[in-house]
């Protein structure tokens, strides 16, 4: 665990008495769902669900959207991909991702974080510092975890979408801050003090089977990162670009540091399959779906091979598609990665 000297005092521990009341009521879960038209970039054979939960037991709005196969899918079950958005987003945004996974027949669920979504710009720049350091706390990073567990939990109990969803195949992904949350709902373990002695705090949701982790940061100040994550038992996919960089003040960090969280991982006799990709010229927010300052040219070709690369890998780790699939197209896209690393490595 993180050594206790870099580790800040717990926020908001409260909150962890009410895990299990999460996954348990239910029956208190309040929520709304509105099926409207497609929108106009989203192909036909698509459908898009927008859900306005409420988590009853924490007093907390989950909205999500809902990327559904359609036709793509049959009428057998769908595997599902729990999507966390980075600092900033909401449910609508990374749409490029979730309708290419659900063109490939995966149900793709994006959460939007409240106290972490696209508020923080809208409240008002004279309180941008106060919103962005709120919105980094460790409440909102835990209440970021739950809040996936939660959408997992509501849509295996919704009766439409859940027969058609096969909940022994589910992933959890991530960009940026949410590459955070979807290392602690892969097992990422921090240490914190509560009520005068050090614990190890967990919030791994077993029904994972995957994660994907686009441009992770680091845990800030928590320590030593291999302790962090040695929790993590299921096959990772880390995604990021040699201009990666991260330039919110207090907070800044580099693309070694997303190669640092893959090579944290574990690896040795017994750990899960884990892949490296780092995009020539990629940039933080090259997997949004805006087109920022590196271009459209290659905006649209890391856009493009983000999704190729992400699918191998869903369909390796939760289809039971040959691991090697991913190596493969990682040796085959040499053009556009600088660096493309596997463990374990290919016979």
């Amino acid at each position: 665990m993180p050594s206790r000297s870099h580790s800040r005092p717990f926020a908001g521990h409260q909150g962890l008495s009410r895990r299990s009341v999460l996954l348990a009521g239910l029956a208190a879960v309040s929520w709304a769902a509105s099926r409207g038209a497609l929108a106009d970039d989203v192909a036909p054979d698509i459908e898009v669900v927008d859900f306005d939960w409420t988590d009853a037991a924490r007093s907390r709005p989950v909205p999500a959207r809902l990327y559904w196969p359609g036709s793509a899918g049959g009428l057998r079950r769908v595997p599902l991909i729990v999507f966390s958005h980075g600092l900033g987003g909401s449910r609508f945004g990374y749409s490029h991702l979730g309708r290419h996974w659900a063109a490939q027949g995966f149900a793709s669920l994006h959460v939007q974080h409240q106290g972490s979504d696209r508020a923080v710009w809208t409240r008002g720049w004279l309180d941008l510092w106060t919103n962005l350091n709120a919105a980094a706390s460790d409440a909102n990073a835990i209440a970021r975890a739950e809040d996936v567990s939660f959408a997992i939990s509501t849509v295996l109990a919704d009766p439409l979408a859940s027969p058609r969803i096969d909940a022994s195949r589910i992933a959890v992904a991530g960009h940026s801050y949410g590459a955070n949350t979807a290392m602690l709902v892969a097992g990422a373990t921090v240490a914190r003090e509560v009520d005068g002695h050090w614990r190890d705090l967990s919030y791994r949701d077993p029904r994972v089977r995957a994660a994907v982790l686009l441009s992770a940061p680091p845990f800030y100040g928590e320590g030593d990162m291999r302790a962090i994550l040695a929790p993590v038992s299921i096959p990772t996919l880390h995604v990021t670009g040699t201009d990666d960089v991260i330039r919110i003040p207090g907070y800044r960090s580099d693309p070694q540091d997303r190669i640092a969280v893959f090579d944290a991982m574990p690896k040795g006799p017994g750990a899960a399959p884990k892949w490296l990709a780092v995009f020539t010229g990629g940039t933080h927010s090259i997997f949004t779906d805006r087109t920022d300052r590196a271009g459209w040219e290659l905006n649209q070709t890391v856009k493009s091979a983000t999704r190729e690369l992400t699918t191998e890998f869903f369909r390796s780790a939760l289809l039971g598609a040959p691991t090697d699939r991913v190596t493969q197209w990682l040796e085959a896209r040499r053009d556009v990665l600088a660096v493309q690393a596997a463990w374990p490595p290919r016979r």
